[in-house]
């Protein structure tokens, strides 16, 4: 069967080092040129699931995932990132190394295509969020990982906080270059610069399998 390739939302006009083709998508491992500072890494390629259910602890746990405890909270299960949005309503994303069994059920659909996600690596990425977002992502009543919704340079985003040098944020595919364009920029004193899949899975370290 014919499957059309896929393509990120996201280009930075760098020469990759490593590429892999997965799902039909051309996968940029890693670039020839990456530095050890602050890094932005496009991880729109990865499976990304939108869940709903009035009991969607159950659901949940039906596709052997980690229901997290409360809204805003996140869950690891099988390199799957879980995070409650609200009662009803979970975002579900695969950050393991390497391919997924894909997530069926009347009550999942399947977002990958549709939205942008980008990881920001730094020994603290706050400095470079508060330029671009007036959300309190240092809200000491939060613990890492969490999940929160709220304006990125204006754009309606999730955002979530795995730990202090790591985030994630994702938002609507069209907004894609752009706002990876302005993240580059806003970080640019900070030295932020593009890095591939590799470099996320060095900062992230193992997950829940």
């Amino acid at each position: 069967m014919f499957k059309a390739k896929r393509y990120s939302p996201i280009s930075f006009p760098l020469q990759p080092g490593e590429t892999a083709f997965r799902d039909n998508w051309v996968v940029i491992r890693r670039y020839h040129v990456e530095g050890a500072g602050p890094m932005l890494v496009d991880l729109s390629h990865r499976p990304k699931y939108d869940v709903q259910d009035p009991d969607l602890n159950r659901v949940l746990q039906t596709l052997d995932l980690e229901p997290p405890a409360s809204v805003g909270r996140c869950a690891w299960r099988r390199g799957f990132l879980v995070n409650r949005l609200n009662p009803g309503q979970a975002s579900v994303w695969h950050l393991g190394d390497g391919p997924a069994d894909a997530l069926a059920a009347p009550m999942v659909t399947e977002v990958t295509d549709g939205l942008v996600l980008a990881a920001l690596i730094a020994e603290s990425v706050f400095p470079i969020l508060e330029k671009v977002t007036p959300l309190d992502l240092q809200d000491p009543l939060r613990r890492p990982p969490f999940a929160i919704q709220g304006p990125v340079l204006g754009v309606p985003c999730q955002i979530v906080v795995i730990k202090p040098e790591i985030t994630l944020l994702a938002c609507s595919r069209g907004y894609g270059q752009s706002m990876a364009e302005a993240l580059l920029e806003a970080g640019g004193e900070y030295g932020l610069a593009p890095a591939g899949e590799r470099a996320f899975h060095r900062a992230l370290g193992p997950v829940s399998t």
